[in-house]
């Protein structure tokens, strides 16, 4: 989110890593995300926009499987194995080893020592987040 107020810009992958954690785990409705991207993009286009959102939260005419639920833990262990992107933009988790950079809170000795201002737990345990999306899912089946 600080690169997208930022620069205006996200990449695709992050911007499904939000959606899914927003929809999924906080369950927050799509439209709010996709009313703060829509102000916030400066690629933003309405229909991409809005079926984005949608698909990701598994809403939408061709929307991914309501199961889908992104990691974003495991999401950027893959795709940005050597944090660049996570020391890019949270520099206060720098000083923390590399892998310790992708889920901090598993760390919390160096967190204290190292990253004293990072909050100490996530806002969502991300198993929980997971099955609490599903069990909602579940129950609109």
């Amino acid at each position: 989110m600080r690169e997208l107020w930022a620069t205006g810009y996200m990449h695709n992958r992050v911007r499904m890593l939000v959606g899914s954690f927003l929809c999924k785990h906080l369950r927050i409705h799509w439209l709010q995300g996709a009313r703060w991207f829509w102000d916030t993009l400066v690629d933003a286009d309405l229909a991409n926009n809005s079926m984005g959102w949608q698909w990701i939260a598994g809403t939408g005419a061709d929307a991914a499987p309501y199961f889908r639920v992104f990691n974003p833990v495991t999401q950027a262990q893959k795709f940005d194995p050597q944090a660049r992107y996570i020391t890019r933009w949270v520099p206060e988790l720098a000083k923390l080893p590399v892998k310790a950079r992708f889920a901090p809170w598993l760390s919390p000795g160096l967190l204290a020592e190292m990253a004293p201002s990072y909050p100490a737990q996530p806002l969502v345990d991300l198993a929980e987040g997971r099955e609490a999306a599903l069990a909602a899912y579940h129950l609109c089946r």
